[in-house]
C-alpha cells in the first residue's frame, strides 16, 4: 500500500504568498525629496529616450533595477576627491569622503546626500531590502544596508554603471 505524502496546507501558502505579492507591489509614497523633484523633466524622459542616452549595463541597472557583475566597476578603485553623480541624471549622490572598501566588490558609502535620494522596500529576493534611486529621475542605484562603518553604521552598496564620478 502507498501513501500519499502530504500536502502543505494549499490554501494558507497559496494567501500567504499572494499578501506577500501585494505588499511587494505596493506603491511606495514618494519621500518629500522625491516630491521636490517631481516636476524634473527627466521624469518625462522615455523607456527608448533611456535606452538611447544610456550605455546598456547602465540603462539595465538604472531603468530596470538589474545589478552589475561584483568586482567590476573602475569605480571600487577610485580614491580621489570629488562627488558621484547619478549617471541618469548627474545629481550628487555621494561625496568621496563618504567612500570605504566594503569587500562586496560594489562602490560602497557611509553616507548619501539624503535631499537627492528616495528609498523603497524591496522584496524581490523574497527577503525585505531598502533600495535607493535618485530622487530627480529615479534611476535605481542600489540597497542600504545597516552593516556599515562608523559614524552612519549604514552602506550604501552602489551599482557602478549607476554613477559618474566628478573630480574636485
Amino acid at each position: 500500500m502507498t501513501h500519499a505524502t502530504p500536502i502543505p496546507n494549499r490554501r494558507a501558502l497559496l494567501t500567504g504568498t499572494g499578501a506577500l505579492a501585494i505588499t511587494a507591489l505596493t506603491p511606495q509614497a514618494a519621500s518629500a525629496d522625491e516630491a521636490a523633484f517631481a516636476s524634473s523633466p527627466f521624469r518625462r524622459i522615455t523607456d527608448a529616450q533611456w535606452r538611447a542616452r544610456l550605455p546598456a549595463a547602465s540603462y539595465d541597472v538604472l531603468r530596470h533595477e538589474g545589478t552589475e557583475r561584483p568586482y567590476t566597476s573602475p569605480l571600487n578603485e577610485e580614491h580621489r576627491a570629488g562627488t558621484f553623480v547619478c549617471r541618469g541624471c548627474e545629481l550628487p549622490l555621494f561625496l568621496s569622503a563618504w567612500k570605504f572598501d566594503s569587500g562586496t566588490g560594489w562602490p560602497s558609502f557611509f553616507r548619501v546626500n539624503p535631499a537627492n535620494i528616495g528609498t523603497k522596500r524591496d522584496l524581490a529576493l523574497g527577503i525585505p531590502r531598502v533600495e535607493y534611486h535618485c530622487a530627480r529621475c529615479l534611476g535605481h542605484q542600489g540597497h542600504v544596508f545597516d552593516d556599515g562603518p562608523r559614524p552612519t553604521g549604514k552602506r550604501y552598496c552602489n551599482n557602478g554603471v549607476a554613477l559618474i564620478f566628478k573630480p574636485g
